[in-house]
């Protein structure tokens, strides 16, 4: 009988493994999909936390402030963990100043990792808690089910595009709730970008070079001709607001004289460039391009609500997408939430025995 049963082989589940079995712990991890790594590895690969503890409240203002800190205080440490495993690093640094961090090679990252967490069964979901066996839930989210993002996030479900794993569809939050565990306020947030519109072609190895990320020099609208203007470095909002229009689409308007400047590394032409190439709807004139995009979801936000020690119900802990109360308000890196309570579910579990 294992010590420690984990759902979810994305990076929070697997680096809870990783801990426990580092610990001393046995260890069982269900994955429901095909692969480890999530939705991790279709990402950037980037794990920041902002440089000041008040920007992080203030770009997230409805967190909670306990968990916010955790996460701002453990992550150089956790990433200086995660580099002694082995997981390549690609480049120190965030390329925002507000931010600091390093990029993995997602890949690098997801076999270090897969390989210390031992016993992962792919293609078996934790259907139910095992009695007597401490749990740590951390199954990404449910951003991948229609019918909860169609409950909790926007009415246009059928029509977001899911930029993340098709695995993530709650499971999660629902042993939790099963278990007693309460939730978050924000489930109606989401991390997301927008994306180009259909019939553009998006594979899961597009995800992070066909996001548009340029909303704050564009002129935006919806398709019934009203606006919108970003307030967030992030565009955290932007994306939102897309995901709640007609068809969860928007039309983003830029001049020609504005497609050279640059956005974490990447021009507004090349964004676009990138877009049309894939089939997407831009149109040129008059000295303008318009690009038709379309709400992508990453990973839902609200969700389980977890103490400082991540339990979020005896015997039952979470990491990772699975928790809620971190970002709510605004955009702060999931995989570092995902890296510091999957250690921290991990020990206060063992610790629980």
């Amino acid at each position: 009988m294992p010590d420690l049963i984990v759902a979810g082989g994305g990076m929070a589940g697997l680096v809870a493994a990783a801990q426990a079995r580092e610990d001393g712990a046995e260890v069982v991890v269900y994955e429901k999909g095909d692969r480890t790594g999530g939705s991790m590895l279709l990402s950037s690969g980037v794990v920041w936390r902002h440089r000041d503890f008040a920007d992080f409240r203030r770009d997230c203002p409805g967190g909670m402030p306990e968990l916010q800190r955790l996460v701002h205080n453990s992550l150089d440490g956790d990433i200086a963990w995660l580099e002694g495993l082995g997981a390549e690093v690609v480049e120190r640094s965030t390329g925002n100043p507000l931010t600091t961090g390093v990029r993995f090679a997602t890949r690098s990252l997801t076999d270090v990792l897969t390989r210390h967490a031992g016993d992962v069964r792919l293609r078996e979901p934790l259907l139910a808690l095992p009695p007597g066996i401490p749990v740590v839930l951390a199954t990404g989210g449910f951003q991948a089910d229609r019918g909860l993002v169609r409950r909790y996030v926007t009415p246009n479900a059928d029509e977001v595009r899911l930029r993340a794993t098709p695995w993530s569809t709650g499971d999660g939050l629902r042993l939790g709730i099963e278990a007693g565990a309460a939730t978050t306020d924000g489930l109606d947030e989401f991390y997301g970008r927008n994306m180009p519109a259909p019939p553009a072609r998006v594979r899961e190895s597009d995800f992070v070079e066909l996001a548009q990320l340029y909303a704050h020099v564009a002129s935006v609208r919806n398709a019934d001709g009203e606006t919108y203007r970003t307030r967030t470095w992030s565009e955290i909002d932007v994306v939102q607001w897309t995901a709640r229009q007609p068809g969860a689409r928007a039309y983003y308007e830029v001049t020609e004289s504005r497609l050279g400047e640059t956005v974490r590394g990447r021009t507004v032409g090349a964004m676009i460039d990138g877009a049309e190439r894939a089939g997407g709807l831009v149109r040129r004139e008059d000295g303008t391009v318009t690009v038709e995009v379309v709400a992508g979801i990453t990973t839902t936000l609200g969700g389980l609500k977890v103490d400082t020690a991540a339990q979020v119900a005896p015997g039952v802990f979470a990491a990772g997408s699975d928790v809620g109360g971190i970002a709510t308000g605004g955009y702060s890196s999931g995989l570092a939430t995902a890296l510091v309570l999957g250690r921290v579910a991990a020990r206060s579990a063992l610790g629980n025995r």
